[in-house]
C-alpha cells in the first residue's frame, strides 16, 4: 500500500503564504514517481491542476498561479511541496497530493486551503 500524506494547509489572510508537503510513504521501494504534483478543488468546481514537478526537475504551472506559487520536490524522500505566496480568497479550496507511477496514479486525502478577504 502507497499513502500519500499531506500537510500544511489552513486559514490565512489575502496576501500571506502557506507551504504544502505532501509525503509518500508505505510500499514504495523501487516506484518512481514521475510526476508529483498538486491539484485543488473549490465547492462546486472541478477539481483543477496547480503545479507539477518531475524527477528532473522540470515543473509546470496553471495560469492563475504562475508567479506565486513554487513548486519543488525531494527525490529522497518522495516528497513533494508547494509553496504559496500572495494568497487570494480564489485560491480558497481543498488541495490534493498526486503522484504518477508507472501502473497507477496516487491521490492524497487532501488538505483545506482558506484564504480570507
Amino acid at each position: 500500500q502507497v499513502q500519500l500524506v499531506e500537510s500544511g494547509g489552513g486559514l490565512v489572510q489575502a496576501g500571506g503564504s502557506l507551504r504544502l508537503s505532501c509525503a509518500a510513504s508505505g510500499s514504495i521501494f523501487s516506484i518512481n514517481f514521475n510526476p508529483m504534483g498538486w491539484y485543488r478543488q473549490a465547492p462546486g468546481k472541478q477539481r483543477e491542476l496547480v503545479a507539477l514537478v518531475t524527477t528532473d526537475g522540470t515543473t509546470n504551472y496553471a495560469d492563475s498561479v504562475k508567479g506565486r506559487f513554487t513548486i519543488s520536490r525531494n527525490n529522497a524522500k518522495d516528497t513533494v511541496y508547494l509553496q504559496m505566496n500572495s494568497l487570494k480568497p480564489e485560491d480558497t479550496a481543498v488541495y490534493y497530493c498526486k503522484a504518477d507511477s508507472r501502473f497507477r496514479d496516487y491521490w492524497g486525502q487532501g488538505t483545506q486551503v482558506t484564504v480570507s478577504s
